[in-house]
């Protein structure tokens, strides 16, 4: 198939597949009171197969089946939904490589362990020898995904959104194979003409549309739903129809969309998608799911030690989830918490940061937390060269926000909330301007594990 230029629309006479994509759907299925409205019935069961002189022969045909369901069941490992059942080892009978689609608005610049379970779980289809599509939602993000939300998502600006696909794809790399990726931007067929997007949408009701949960719990608290977040699940699945997924991946959150976008295939005359879901991911608190908003995130670009420190954080309740998903294994329950845990750390430090990178950040945290003394490789600040110093004072807030990439407001609750050290010392939470010559030759302490030495 032939795709437009970037930034043209697409034909819906485009968007239907080609004959050799055919093969059957899945059965007629009903799972968590979903309905699939294009499933079609089983072939008849195969036939016992007959004896031959070395004893009994699994015919080819049943011989393949029991394959496919094998790799079926490893690449649905740890997953919350594999939808419709039985369907995900059907498209692998037909012995060609899926188009295994993941869509992600670029709604922050960085990418955490959350965002991992998925990167990982696309990284085993690519290596079963399928091909995935990352789509960069660059136009659905000024929509806004409205999954597990109870408003309206804040609306960003191009710049922003341009800014963080950027660095949303560079990062996805670090876990994706570049060579098995095909990465698109879903601007290049959304930015259509409005009687192409009065087609797209008169084929869905908005009674349907409604059916999502968080939809339902926010009328009934009276919480605004904007027409905007009501077309998101349509746009979704368009992309679906553009890049003709055959699996789409994404979190449990997000299973009412995954499912439209079946829903939008069939509409278009597609073989429907089938979807996989994955678990969310407790943040470092062990409670809510992770997310910078709550500031409980790991990030895959945060510095050796501190990714460290945070690992070291996490409850143990939660270290088997950590296992499972991220490093896809499971806990040895046997094990004792404190050195399981230092292997999750190393190991997932090595993977960002490369081999190696592990043992030195645990080095460093044993330093700093367990014989309580200072790093040996803290970056020196000149107050004077550096120009934080005016009028013979420093302004705290100023010289945090800059040097531990913090926002201004972050700098001064940080302060007043204790977590801010001078040689040990915590500092005043009422004090926001210090003598120059009081800090000159001191360590500078951010949190558990982000120090400054400060020189004249």
């Amino acid at each position: 198939m032939t795709w437009p230029a970037a930034g043209a629309a697409v034909a819906p006479s485009l968007l239907r597949p080609c004959a050799a994509r055919g093969g059957k759907s899945a059965a007629g299925t009903r799972q968590r009171r979903l309905r699939f409205a294009d499933d079609d019935e089983r072939e008849s069961p195969l036939q016992p197969a007959g004896e031959s002189s070395i004893g009994p022969v699994m015919p080819p045909q049943a011989q393949g089946d029991a394959e496919a369901a094998e790799a079926a069941a490893r690449l649905g490992a740890a997953a919350v939904d594999l939808l419709p059942e039985g369907r995900l080892a059907e498209q692998l009978e037909l012995g060609r490589p899926l188009r295994v689609k993941f869509g992600v608005d670029p709604t922050s610049p960085d990418i955490h362990l959350g965002h991992c379970v998925i990167l990982t779980k696309l990284r085993a289809f690519q290596e079963a020898g399928h091909t995935v599509v990352l789509i960069i939602g660059d136009y659905t993000a000024r929509v806004g995904d409205p999954s597990g939300r109870d408003m309206t998502r804040p609306v960003l600006t191009q710049d922003e959104i341009e800014a963080n696909a950027r660095t949303y794809q560079e990062q996805a790399f670090r876990v994706l194979d570049r060579e098995r990726t095909e990465l698109r931007r879903n601007s290049e067929w959304l930015r259509m003409e409005s009687e192409q997007l009065f087609g797209l949408v008169r084929r869905f009701t908005v009674a349907r549309l409604l059916e999502r949960e968080d939809f339902a719990r926010r009328m009934a608290d009276a919480q605004p739903i904007s027409a905007l977040e009501l077309l998101y699940p349509v746009l979704q699945g368009y992309d679906s129809v553009v890049v003709e997924a055959d699996v789409e991946l994404g979190g449990s959150d997000q299973t009412f969309n995954l499912l439209f976008g079946r829903d939008v295939q069939h509409a278009y005359g597609q073989d429907a998608q089938s979807i996989l879901t994955m678990p969310i991911l407790a943040g470092t608190d062990g409670v809510r799911k992770m997310s910078k908003t709550y500031d409980n995130y790991i990030g895959v670009t945060d510095p050796p030690e501190e990714m460290f420190g945070k690992l070291m954080s996490i409850p143990d309740a939660v270290m088997g989830q950590y296992y499972l998903l991220v490093l896809g294994e499971e806990l040895d329950p046997d094990r004792h918490p404190g050195e399981a845990k230092r292997e999750l750390a190393r190991r997932l430090v090595d993977r960002f940061h490369g081999e190696g990178a592990g043992p030195r950040a645990e080095a460093r945290f044993d330093r700093v937390h367990v014989r309580r003394e200072l790093p040996d490789d803290i970056p020196t600040v000149r107050l004077a060269g550096d120009g934080y110093v005016t009028d013979g004072v420093v302004h705290l807030p100023a010289l945090l926000a800059r040097e531990f990439d913090l926002s201004s407001s972050e700098a001064r609750r940080l302060i007043a909330q204790g977590g801010t050290r001078v040689n040990g010392e915590a500092v005043d939470p009422a004090t926001f301007d210090v003598s120059a010559a009081t800090l000159a030759g001191t360590v500078l302490q951010v949190g558990k594990r982000r120090f400054r030495r400060l020189e004249p």
